[in-house]
Formats: C-alpha cells, structure tokens, sequence
C-alpha cells in the first residue's frame, strides 16, 4: 500500500538477527537495541512533534520525552507484563516490576492506542489519560475474488477441511487443536485439518505430534505461505479455526477469517468473546472435548456454515475494514493536534 509523506528507516542488519521470533528473545532484545540508536539518531537531527510508539518501543519513546520533551503515543498490541510471564514463567518474580513499568507507561502516555477491549480496560485501569481502541482490521481486499483452488490444490480432502493459519507458538493452542481434532475423527474419519505458517522447528514438532495422536494421515503442515494469497487459502476451506489459549489480545487473524465468509470456530475466552458473540462465529470452550464437538456441529451442518460465514463477513464489512480504521485513527489524530497546540499555546 503506498502512503504519502510516509517515510521508512531500518534498523542496521547484522548477521544471525534475523527470523525474530514472537514473544521475548536475545534477538528481540538486540533488536531494540539497534531501534533506539536509530531513534536517537533521527530525534537529534529532526523536530518531532510526536512518537508514536509500538509495543516494548514505547520505553524508548519514554526516554526521549524525558530527554527531549516529546510526548508520545502508546500503540498496545498486548500486555507485555502479562506476556512475559505467561511465555516465560521463570519471570513471574518480577510480574510486580513488569506491571509498574507497563503502568508507567500507560500513565505518561499522551494518548493510548489498545488493539482490542481488554486492552482498553487494562489502559483505564492503570491510569490512561485518554484511551482509543483500534481494533485490527480484515487484510483481505475482495474475498469474492479468491481462488479456492489454491488450497485444494496442494491438500487432498474427503470431507470437511479445518483451516488454521498464524505461528505454532504455544499460546496459539495448536495442541488443543490436535486433542480436538482427534476426537472429532473418531466419530467423522473423513474431516481433514491443514495448517499454515510456522518455523520448521514447530512444524517438524506438531507433525510428531499428530503421528502420535494418530491423525496424522488427515493432517497437513503446509509451511509458510505468500501472505497476498491468504484470501486464496481462506475461500478453499469449510471451516477456519481459532483455538488460542492464552492471552487476552484479540488474534489478528479472526478479521480476515470472518471477512472471507467462511466460518468460524474459536476458544470461548476473552481474547474472542471480547468482541465476537455467536452470531458471528462459534464459541466453543478451550478443552479437547468442548472443542471438538464445534468442530463436530459445524462439519455435520452446512446451513450453520453458511449462516455463520455470512453474518461474519458482515461484520466486518460494518466495522473492520480500512475505511473504518483509517476514519478511527483520524479522529484520533485530530485530538491529538488540538491537544498539542493547546500545551504550546
């Protein structure tokens, strides 16, 4: 997408930096790092206005307000005390200092930019001066243009094919996924589930996994796949699944799912039921036996396929799209002009 007065700066590359994985890491850390030596680079030779920083970067947009007076804005994609511990439990020590810091954060913020309601709630709760939920949109441009075949192409299927597309970190509850899904093929042998996306390292794990639950046969690891044609995979399965466990950021993945008119299924937990209720997907609960019955009703009953496909895209259509984002975060903006020349009149 090309947008106007946009300029983009990297960070320098170094050897061994990249494939940055989700969560925390060396890799992120050094990252940052390079991010702050190139952030202080451009704040000393330019006269900002305003950063508007993402996730862990907003300690950095904190330092230069104290060092430079520029206020900032807080973009949260997640709670990043509560992720660190629940990613890496061995943190929970330091859960205290996390909060303080992520609550510093929220409070000296000039405005707080949360991706979901659960997000918006933890903002008001830990002091924000001003709140506005910009919720994740549908990347999808027309899914009536999308080409099915491109999934059925490369996956062989008898019956019903579950689709899930994202990373193969823990959170995302791909273990459940396969609990569930050997259960719902001991009473329906014909369902097939295909994943995409993934390092090697977790495919080659899950794989394993599937082999041991017995479901390897009705299970494919696709691999990473060009995100342009993710309308193209989306359109060629019957039901796409959402099985995170953890968390409370609602998946970005669920706006392009609902835009493409399939169905539907994910965990009954806040990270969904926080914006979406039973008429636009099903809810089911985050346990192998809950959730393979979903997956068990929305196989055997093709009219509920169809409703909840066409009440999902609707959805979307109403509320997370582009134009909606775009008008949302201008609004926003406009705020924060008045705000500023108030400060400096």
């Amino acid at each position: 997408m090309n947008l106007p007065d946009v300029r983009i700066h990297r960070i320098q590359r170094l050897p061994g930096l990249d494939g940055i994985r989700p969560g925390f890491s060396v890799k992120k850390v050094l990252a940052d790092l390079l991010l702050f030596d190139k952030s202080w680079t451009l704040i000393r030779k330019n006269d900002y206005d305003l950063v508007h920083a993402g996730e862990e970067a907003v300690f950095l947009a904190m330092f230069f307000k104290q060092a430079y007076g520029i206020p900032f804005a807080y973009d949260l994609d997640s709670s990043i005390a509560q992720q660190l511990v629940e990613q890496k439990p061995y943190l929970k020590a330091f859960s205290t200092v996390f909060d303080w810091m992520e609550r510093q954060a929220i409070q000296e913020s000039l405005i707080n930019f949360p991706v979901c309601n659960a997000l918006a709630d933890l903002c008001r709760e830990r002091g924000s001066r001003k709140t506005v939920t910009l919720h994740d949109i549908s990347q999808l441009e027309d899914p009536d243009d999308a080409n099915p075949e491109c999934l059925l192409r490369e996956v062989e299927a008898d019956g019903p094919i579950f689709l899930y597309v994202g990373n193969l970190e823990p959170y995302q509850g791909v273990d459940l996924l396969l609990k569930s899904f050997r259960r719902a093929t001991s009473e329906e042998p014909d369902l097939t589930l295909v994943a995409i996306g993934g390092e090697e390292e977790d495919i080659a794990g899950y794989r394993s996994k599937a082999v041991t639950l017995g479901v390897e046969e009705n299970t494919s690891f696709l691999g990473p796949r060009p995100f342009e044609h993710l309308g193209d995979y989306l359109a060629g399965a019957d039901i796409l699944v959402c099985p995170r466990t953890e968390g409370i950021n609602t998946p970005m993945k669920i706006f392009p799912y609902l835009h493409s008119g399939r169905p539907v299924l994910a965990t009954d937990l806040r990270t969904h039921n926080q914006i979406l209720t039973d008429d636009e997907a099903f809810l089911a609960p985050a346990d192998p036996e809950g959730f393979a019955d979903g997956m068990l009703k929305l196989a055997r009953n093709p009219s509920l396929r169809e409703q909840l496909g066409q009440r999902g895209r609707a959805f979307v259509e109403r509320n997370h799209t582009f134009e909606s984002h775009r008008n949302r975060l201008n609004r926003a903006y406009d705020w924060i002009e008045e705000e500023l020349a108030e400060q400096t009149s």
